[in-house]
């Protein structure tokens, strides 16, 4: 899994709450296990009108937040079904980091997983990030996980913030379920041997 230790990159705000994982990749997008080419359907519905064209009123159409790496959001984002192709769909896209107020507990699981940092912060800072990057439209932030923080260039914005320690040490250091399981491969050749499996 890609490490993630720091992000600077562009800031796009979607004023929403409760964007379901249907909303994030639909469902004529789930005939794949392949990790890649789903970010083309990420928030398809909203994306793109009856006709394929892009539509313009959507946040990531905009000239400005074409190619944000983070997305701001509201709460309960990533709610409603499971599925693990909403942030394959994200990272694809390029977003490594989505700011909300809270998320759906299966995705804010599943994004670790896949090398996406879910970043839980108060109303009051997401929406101090969210007016700055309407406001700012193609402002840049930067998120360093290992210090815990995020900032813009004035630092107009710096706020820390706290996360699970072992999500964190596994993001930072590049790991998914298999990679953490293989940091103690030793451990279980050793237990292995000793019980003769």
């Amino acid at each position: 899994m890609e490490k993630f230790t720091t992000l600077t990159g562009v800031a796009a705000p979607m004023d929403m709450i409760n964007i379901d994982t249907d909303m994030v990749i639909p469902k004529q997008y789930l005939t794949t296990i392949e990790r890649t080419g789903l970010g083309r359907g990420l928030f398809h519905e909203m994306r793109y009108n009856a006709d394929g064209s892009d539509n313009p009123d959507i946040v990531l159409n905009k000239p400005a937040y074409k190619n944000a790496s983070i997305l701001v959001t509201g709460e309960n984002f990533g709610c409603g079904s499971s599925r693990e192709h909403a942030p394959w769909a994200i990272k694809d896209f390029g977003i490594r980091c989505v700011i909300a107020r809270s998320f759906g507990e299966i995705f804010h699981a599943n994004c670790f997983k896949n090398g996406v940092l879910p970043l839980v912060l108060p109303a009051e800072q997401v929406r101090e990030i969210m007016d700055k990057a309407e406001s700012d439209p193609g402002i840049e932030l930067n998120v360093d996980l290992v210090s815990q923080r995020v900032w813009d260039e004035s630092e107009e914005i710096s706020i820390t913030f706290e996360i699970d320690a072992a999500r964190k040490d596994a993001l930072v250091n590049g790991l998914d379920d298999i990679g953490l399981t293989l940091r103690m491969e030793q451990d279980i050749t050793d237990f292995e041997s000793k019980h003769g499996l």
